[in-house]
């Protein structure tokens, strides 16, 4: 009689392949002064994505660099948000965002700008799945207080269908007409 191998750990018998995408976006080397000198460490920031609109971003430290990457990467996919977007590859409105001295202005972009956005930002978006935008950082080169700057404007973005069902309207009564304008500048050419 044969028995069947057990599996452990639950959960784990899923296919292995990586849903997130991760970013290294900054790495410093961090030192500790003791008795008999200076021990050193390094500080991994990472960002990691899905590309279909969810992001977080996370700090690790260790002695060694593989170690501290592991660290933030883990604890960057505990943080995830989700933003919803429009098409699936821009914002839905323009969004400022801040932390501390960070700020940074985010707007929508037409199809084929790109990312347009500096350093930590574009590590964001590029995670985020976001295809056009232009990002500007005002304030702090900080890339702790960027990042979380620009996700503190990417937890305000808001959709139509949110807005919508928040005011107990439907969306079509949240969104501009936009067949309207062409129709009563038609008219005025008639007449």
């Amino acid at each position: 009689m044969a028995r069947e191998p057990q599996q452990r750990g639950g959960r784990r018998n899923r296919d292995e392949t990586p849903e997130f995408a991760d970013r290294l976006v900054a790495i410093n080397r961090v030192s500790k002064t003791v008795k008999g000198g200076k021990r050193f460490g390094f500080a991994a920031l990472v960002v990691v994505g899905d590309q279909k609109g969810r992001v977080g971003f996370g700090k690790g430290k260790a002695k060694e660099v593989p170690e501290a990457i592991r660290k933030a990467t883990e604890q960057a996919k505990r943080q995830m948000i989700r933003v919803p977007l429009r098409e699936g590859r821009t914002l839905h409105h323009d969004i400022d965002g801040r932390h501390g001295a960070g700020r940074v202005v985010m707007r929508t972009a037409p199809t084929g700008t790109g990312i347009i956005a500096g350093g930590p930002m574009r590590a964001v978006f590029e995670m985020l799945g976001i295809q056009d935008v232009v990002a500007k950082s005002l304030g702090s080169q900080n890339p702790y207080n960027m990042i979380r700057a620009t996700i503190d404007g990417l937890n305000k973005q808001a959709s139509p269908r949110s807005v919508a069902q928040r005011r107990g309207k439907k969306v079509a009564d949240i969104l501009p007409k936009r067949d309207e304008a062409p129709a009563a500048a038609a008219e005025t050419e008639e007449a």
